[in-house]
């Protein structure tokens, strides 16, 4: 402060007035920043959800897009932020084709000159021995559990798979893509994630405040409120390997906990291990940036529009009109459990007219593929 403005306020004369406005603009002008970044940081402001006012009834809009100056501050800093890609999987033959597609795209995109923060790839396999797929992709064999404790529910491995792979795998980069088989890669993936928020998709059918009594067995009140758990799962998400070296263990326990306890397994059912990593991360006090344009579900999603993922988790089932017939066999049909003991042919037919551009995208891309690895039909 100069000689005048200490003067000013110390005899209460006029130079005080305009000191003392100039502080209280800026303190105001920092708490409204403070308030807008840490509204944004933790998914509350610019929801799509809520027509960009980022409340909703019952708190929190879970749905948001990341801002613009938050996506050039993270992703677009001038340097790399690679995540290595982490895709769990078995030996049987339903998982290695869809591992041997997921990869193919994966090499197409991390090319091209957008591919930039598409790092390493690790299959991280988690059948106990190596199998045929060995030389084709990048591969780190971990132990299954141990005999039965499952439960005849494999993806309970997914997150024992993890702890092991992080325990003993030597991983170059700072980030880390979680992925799974059924993933297509359509453009180039940038870091998502900003520092230590990851960044993951929200799926519609993860819901813990309609199933609060039961979070509440894993999640106390005295923790947090239920908004605290996001509604994803573990996949796709972009983390920290610091954050997922402490989250991975707790998704473990808290998976088996549930997996045991006969009222949340029939609640959750085959979504059970989601619930679980979203758990865990709030018992580390994680959120996550939620990006809706992560990944799109065929047919329920008709367009490719911004997404970065294809996920062919659904059967799709037209007729030869084009018309979706979800859960009646349509004339013409595309769904990976169709091929659960050998590879899906080469050269699939293409969708009828009317198909939504999302399903013919996703067909067209498998054929891709498939033309171009050797031994497809072999099943290797």
């Amino acid at each position: 402060m100069n000689a005048p403005a200490r003067k000013g306020a110390a005899g209460g004369g006029r130079g005080a007035v305009p000191a003392l406005l100039l502080v209280a603009a800026g303190v105001l002008a920092f708490l409204i920043s403070y308030s807008v970044l840490a509204t944004v940081l933790r998914g509350g402001g610019g929801g799509a959800g809520d027509g960009g006012g980022g409340i909703v009834a019952g708190g929190r809009d879970p749905v948001v897009r990341m801002p613009g100056w938050m996506r050039k501050a993270g992703g677009g800093r001038g340097r790399r932020r690679p995540f290595h890609v982490a895709l769990t999987a078995t030996d049987a033959a339903y998982s290695r084709w869809q591992c041997r597609v997921m990869y193919y795209w994966y090499k197409r995109m991390q090319a091209r000159p957008e591919g930039a923060d598409m790092g390493g790839f690790t299959r991280v396999l988690h059948s106990g021995k190596p199998d045929g797929l060995m030389d084709e992709i990048p591969t780190f064999v971990v132990d299954p559990l141990p005999a039965g404790k499952d439960r005849g529910y494999v993806v309970l491995n997914r997150p024992w798979a993890f702890v092991q792979w992080l325990e003993k795998a030597k991983i170059e980069e700072e980030y880390i893509l979680m992925a799974e088989p059924d993933h297509i890669f359509v453009k180039p993936l940038p870091n998502l994630a900003y520092d230590n928020d990851p960044a993951a998709f929200p799926f519609f059918y993860i819901t813990p405040a309609e199933h609060e009594k039961i979070i509440r067995k894993y999640y106390p009140e005295e923790r947090g409120p239920i908004t605290n758990v996001d509604p994803i799962g573990n996949s796709p998400v972009i983390i920290k390997k610091t954050l997922l070296d402490k989250i991975a263990p707790t998704w473990m326990n808290v998976s088996l906990q549930m997996k045991e306890d006969q009222e949340t397994d029939k609640a959750f059912g085959w979504v059970l291990e989601m619930y679980a990593y979203a758990v865990a991360s709030a018992l580390h006090g994680v959120q996550h940036i939620l990006r809706k344009d992560f990944m799109i579900q065929p047919p329920f999603d008709k367009k490719l529009g911004n997404t970065f993922i294809i996920h062919f988790t659904y059967g799709c089932d037209y007729s030869l009109k084009g018309v979706l017939t979800y859960g009646t066999i349509g004339e013409w049909r595309f769904d990976k459990r169709s091929y659960q003991d050998r590879p899906p042919p080469r050269n699939l037919t293409l969708p009828p007219p009317g198909v939504p551009e999302s399903v013919v995208a996703l067909v067209k891309m498998v054929n891709e593929a498939t033309a171009n690895l050797p031994r497809w039909d072999e099943g290797l």
